[in-house]
């Protein structure tokens, strides 16, 4: 297959022109230019999603994987000269969609956000979801036959750009006391890149449409399971304290962000999200154990000391060193 990536050089993206390679498939990325050349054989397209796609023009694939569309109106672009061009059209969107993440097991069915002002084109963590949702209406409507509208909940593996998850091994990796999130118990949910890859791949090599939530299975895993493995993984000496999320709160930390894998009640349902459909059609995770032992192995052979997400250890120390005297 003759295939179109729109990124293609960071992580969802390098993933799947890794996977697509392997398979024999013929890949063009498009993109501006601002990363090394990661591939070789592949083509390399030149321009700007916002205003310069004239690399675009009267091409031919059989499909595109859009891998960054954040603003409707940019991708609008994309989709209007593309519309005739290709078989299929699949954008990576985000379980972020849904509009009440305190429901449980919310399915492709469920209803989805909207924002106040639908003009807004800043992506925030309050817009997100809702920029999303209309990025997935325009190819619905300007592909209603063509398109493959794929929401990963957390998507983890290495060269994650974003330490979300990679945060954990690396904490491991430092050994001391670690604060955790209360509860054990808490559900957790994700995707490894490189499974979402694949599954993208086989849908489509099948010619798949629709739209599906790809995830775990709910309740596959929780908070307890994250820092078991990882300190089984670790050679360094750690304890953890589990601290409550009312005094996380108090301290103003972001869920997700400062502390990665807590997300306060009633949101935490934001992982319990149904993955049957998916499943339906092949979707068959790695497991927890083995995403976690290949990052903590890309983590030793790339080294970090700061990451994006997830408390600094002076943070750290101080936050338990409080907790510890109430």
């Amino acid at each position: 297959m003759n295939i179109l990536v729109l990124g293609g050089t960071v992580f969802v993206g390098r993933h799947i022109v890794v996977e697509a390679l392997a398979r024999g498939h013929k890949v063009s990325l498009f993109n501006r230019g601002s990363r090394p050349q990661l591939f070789s054989g592949v083509e390399e397209l030149r321009g700007n999603r916002d205003g310069d796609l004239s690399a675009l023009k009267g091409r031919k694939w059989d499909a595109v994987i859009d891998t960054s569309a954040y603003v409707p109106r940019i991708l609008r672009q994309s989709v209007e000269l593309l519309a005739s061009s290709v078989e299929r059209y699949c954008l990576i969107s985000t379980i972020s969609v849904y509009a009440d993440a305190t429901k449980p097991l919310l399915n492709e069915k469920d209803a989805l956000s909207s924002l106040n002002h639908p003009d807004v084109e800043e992506v925030t963590g309050e817009t997100y979801g809702g920029l999303k949702v209309l990025c997935e209406r325009e190819v619905l409507e300007h592909l209603p036959q063509k398109s493959l509208i794929l929401r990963p909940g957390l998507i983890i593996g290495p060269h994650d750009p974003t330490d979300r998850m990679t945060y954990w091994p690396w904490r491991f990796m430092q050994g001391g006391e670690i604060l955790a999130p209360h509860s054990p118990d808490r559900p957790v949910q994700y995707i490894d890149a490189r499974d979402l890859a694949s599954w993208t791949l086989n849908q489509i090599e099948a010619k798949s449409t629709g739209v599906f939530n790809l995830v775990t299975s709910p309740d596959q895993y929780h908070l307890e399971d994250v820092m078991r493995l990882c300190a089984e993984l670790s050679d360094k000496k750690s304890n953890l304290t589990w601290v409550d999320e009312s005094f996380l709160q108090s301290k103003a930390l972001k869920p997700f962000s400062d502390i990665p894998l807590w997300i306060p009640s009633p949101h935490h349902h934001f992982m319990q999200v149904n993955n049957e459909k998916a499943l339906s059609l092949g979707l068959k995770p790695r497991s927890l154990a083995d995403s976690l032992a290949d990052i903590h192995n890309w983590l030793k052979e790339n080294p970090k000391d700061k990451l994006k997400a997830g408390l600094n250890l002076d943070q750290e120390r101080e936050l338990l060193a409080t907790w510890h005297q109430i």
